[in-house]
């Protein structure tokens, strides 16, 4: 699924902001102005979708994670619908501070959920009080709701993409700051200049927001699609190479049965050299 101009313009992905709320940094991406509110060139936006997309599919291919960051209740739902369609990792409730910059500990807080689960398991619940366990489930609950979604996230993601920068500036500045690149749905309202990867577009409208992360989520399809046929082909070539290298149990069997005759001949040989030279060295002495 590739977006185009029709789809980006039936979804009000070109509606932007007043123009008093404006930011002048965004000027090469508006079109025009209507009844004081700016409107997005979709042309452009096009165009800075397909180089996302294609950068995605890159990050993909090469078995690299991208974060997908959404907390505004316009795209909640859809940022964890795309995210998980492609089993990335994803923030859709509270940004929690430090969580690009702090990793460690973020890493320790969902271990505790895999802790509780097996505390849960092996019945080491059952020895606690009513008043510990329901203390344990609600932190479990919390814990799941703000990082469940990146609970396979082993290791800093190798990029974020965000859904509106203003509202996400924290996770904005810890990736900018640890130089993981930002891919962002930018508003006329936003400042472009600190995302490596713009995307101009409505981040208010749920169906512009869809359509946009549609397209993206497609690429890296594609991307894992390729991963998954190059890994095979890989898998097919060593066992290939491994295979003309070493000779079939046949062939091995055939060459020591040739071999073993004439090393018994060598062995009789040297026997009679043996032998023929014991009498010379008799006479000698």
């Amino acid at each position: 699924m590739r977006t185009n101009f029709d789809q980006l313009l039936e979804a009000g992905a070109h509606f932007g902001h007043l123009k008093r709320k404006w930011n002048p940094a965004m000027a090469p991406y508006i079109y025009m102005e209507r009844n004081g509110i700016h409107i997005i060139d979709l042309n452009k936006t096009v165009v800075k979708i397909e180089e996302a997309a294609e950068a995605l599919k890159n990050l993909a291919r090469s078995g690299r994670k991208v974060l997908f960051v959404g907390t505004k209740k316009q795209a909640q739902e859809v940022v964890a619908a795309h995210a998980q369609e492609v089993g990335m990792p994803y923030i859709t409730e509270r940004w929690a501070g430090g969580m690009l910059t702090n990793f460690p500990t973020i890493r320790k807080a969902v271990k505790k959920m895999s802790q509780i689960d097996k505390m849960t398991t092996d019945g080491t619940l059952d020895n606690v009080s009513k008043r510990e366990k329901l203390q344990i489930a609600r932190q479990r609950e919390k814990l799941e709701k703000n990082l469940g979604s990146i609970a396979d996230m082993t290791r800093l993601p190798s990029a974020i993409f965000v859904v509106d920068v203003i509202k996400e500036k924290i996770a904005v500045a810890e990736a900018n700051r640890l130089g993981i690149p930002v891919f962002g749905i930018v508003d006329t309202n936003s400042n472009p200049n600190d995302i490596d990867f713009v995307i101009p577009a409505n981040d208010d409208a749920t169906k512009a927001i869809d359509v946009i992360l549609g397209a993206v989520c497609e690429a890296i399809k594609e991307g894992l699609e390729e991963r998954k046929v190059e890994k095979a082909d890989e898998g097919a070539a060593a066992e290939e190479q491994a295979t003309s290298e070493a000779p079939a149990p046949k062939e091995r069997r055939q060459r020591i049965r040739k071999a073993a005759p004439k090393a018994e001949a060598e062995k009789v040989a040297e026997a009679k050299e043996a032998k023929a030279e014991e009498p010379k060295a008799e006479e000698e002495a």
